[in-house]
């Protein structure tokens, strides 16, 4: 896993308006999503949010350290709205 291209892509998206940050936020989101990253070591919330975006059919992948990848520290979940990008973050994540 390559975590300075995640990051950048990462990055991009958010500067670029893909990214949508948190819970709460992703709960309530009801446009197209195409990848959702969560960190290992989220609350009991946020894997709730977790589940039931991956039962609606999303991928869902956890990873270490989310929020040192996005750059926001105390981000736990994303979502990304770029197929694009996400299919990007999903191979690097999958090498």
């Amino acid at each position: 896993m390559d975590k300075e291209k995640i990051k950048g892509y990462l990055n991009i998206s958010r500067k670029a308006g893909y990214l949508i940050v948190g819970g709460e936020t992703l709960d309530d989101y009801k446009k197209k999503l195409f990848l959702v990253l969560y960190d290992e070591t989220a609350g009991n919330n946020t894997m709730k949010i977790a589940t039931k975006l991956k039962d609606r059919g999303l991928k869902t992948i956890a990873v270490s350290n989310l929020g040192e990848l996005c750059l926001i520290s105390t981000c736990k979940i994303v979502g990304i709205k770029n197929k694009n990008i996400s299919e990007i973050i999903e191979s690097l994540i999958n090498e």
